[in-house]
């Protein structure tokens, strides 16, 4: 039904009244039945189909731009779970659709199913050689006098689309690959792997003697990197060495990141002369803000990063290549103090900042209904570094030191992505693995409403 009635708009959109959607998916299970439903329905409206198999996201907003088609399809749920699944379109330029055929499309939904004639019925046919294509374009971002010769590469492909992708780029630039999360079977997509699931990164890069790792989502429109000295970098990191070695060219009028950015990029950017905008979380926002203001470079904390002189989208694997290569070479990306090999020394104007924490704060039950947890309010602080104080959510208070108040010093960020531990506080986004003095990273933050079978709290707090 979907694959019908957004064939039927493109074919609308069309100037000669043909149109031609090209489908790419990730290694879910689920992929292979969504796939054989979309192509019914774009057949049955008269629309021809490009099937590439298990290909990044990326890769399908490249592809379709490249071949001139009129639009792309994703199935993937990307860093999710093996049994959620989804449906994601591109434009022909390899962007997303337009809110006007976004809303055609959901008009023909309405319209119920029809088929043209027999003569009329669209065709398929299959592109053996996506992959490659993909991987060509991906060494083309990088400079040709560049290669990655003598580094020992970690590749996380989270058992997700890029699993026969990412490892050969960087094998065809030179690197000596080690290559992990690359046996797909259906289910096991970011099982424990990916981008998602960094917590054990830095130590396989140390096991496998790598100078350092990349990690994927699902749909490799994520990266998240790590070094063997115990050190991951987020989203926010990565953005901050790709701008920085934007600068050296020429300068960058401004970034966007999102709601969930760390307050002490935005303050670096700051402190450079780089304007900094916040759009919803979301990459296609980040993308609408990126627009609207003519920039290049914006990103989010989980891993989106856009280039835009170098893709349409988000791409995990050319962000690499296109982008921090000038990292994994050892090159200088900016000012003096930030040169050298190790990629922790590309971040010391950030380490010198206070480092953001939050609070958990128990809110009485009368606040809300029985054991639902809501997101009632987000308020970040800043702790001095190596003065932080751990503690867990064992009981009132929080256990530890017994609840006793801190010295917090208010700052204007609002804080990373949510989680929970047991039936109540937080689960901390921060990575404990990490020194504290060193970490960019940042806590989480939500109120509990508790039920009455939970501690009844008024006003406590806990930091994590």
């Amino acid at each position: 039904r979907l694959g019908q009635a957004a064939g039927r708009v493109l074919r609308r959109q069309s100037l000669t009244g043909h149109a031609t959607v090209l489908i790419g998916k990730d290694t879910r299970v689920s992929g292979y039945m969504l796939e054989a439903a979309l192509q019914a329905g774009f057949s049955s409206a008269g629309v021809d189909i490009v099937l590439c198999g298990p290909i990044p996201t990326p890769a399908v907003a490249y592809l379709t731009r490249a071949l001139r088609l009129d639009a792309g399809v994703v199935i993937s749920a990307s860093h999710n779970p093996y049994d959620d699944n989804g449906i994601k379109f591109f434009s022909g330029e390899g962007t997303k659709l337009p809110d006007a055929v976004e809303l055609g499309i959901e008009d023909e939904l309405d319209a119920g199913c029809t088929c043209v004639p027999s003569a009329e019925l669209g065709k398929a046919r299959r592109l053996d050689d996506a992959a490659g294509r993909y991987i060509e374009f991906c060494k083309s971002t990088i400079d040709f006098s560049t290669d990655l010769k003598g580094l020992r590469i970690l590749v996380d492909c989270a058992n997700g689309a890029a699993y026969h992708i990412a490892p050969d780029v960087f094998h065809e630039l030179g690197a000596e690959v080690v290559a992990v999360g690359n046996t797909p079977d259906g289910l096991n997509i970011n099982d424990g792997v990916g981008a998602t699931h960094t917590e054990n990164l830095s130590r396989l890069a140390a096991e496998h003697g790598c100078d350092v790792a990349v990690s994927l989502d699902g749909d490799a429109d994520r990266l998240i990197m790590a070094d063997a000295e115990g050190h991951v970098y987020n989203g926010d990191e990565l953005l901050y060495v790709i701008v920085r070695d934007r600068m050296l060219q020429g300068p960058v009028a401004g970034v966007v990141g999102t709601l969930m950015t760390n307050y002490a990029l935005e303050r670096r950017f700051g402190e450079l002369g780089v304007s900094f905008v916040r759009a919803k979380v979301g990459d296609r926002y980040v993308l609408e803000e990126l627009k609207r203001n003519g920039w290049l470079f914006g990103g989010e904390s989980s891993g989106h990063i856009l280039a835009l002189d170098r893709q349409t989208t988000g791409d995990g694997i050319a962000a690499v290549t296109g982008k921090l290569h000038h990292v994994l070479a050892g090159v200088a990306v900016g000012c003096p103090e930030e040169q050298g090999h190790a990629l922790v020394e590309h971040f010391p104007a950030l380490h010198e900042m206070a480092e953001q924490g939050c609070v958990a704060l128990g809110v009485p039950h009368r606040f809300g209904r029985t054991g639902r947890t809501e997101h009632l309010f987000r308020h970040g602080i800043a702790l001095p570094a190596g003065q932080a104080h751990h503690r867990d959510a064992s009981g009132p208070g929080g256990g530890g030191d017994g609840g006793n108040g801190r010295s917090l010093h208010s700052c204007s960020f609002l804080p990373g992505a949510f989680g929970r531990r047991g039936n109540g506080v937080l689960g901390a986004s921060r990575r404990p693995e990490l020194p504290r003095e060193r970490t960019f990273g940042f806590y989480s933050l939500f109120y509990h409403v508790f039920s009455q079978k939970d501690t009844p709290t008024d006003g406590f707090f806990h930091i994590f």
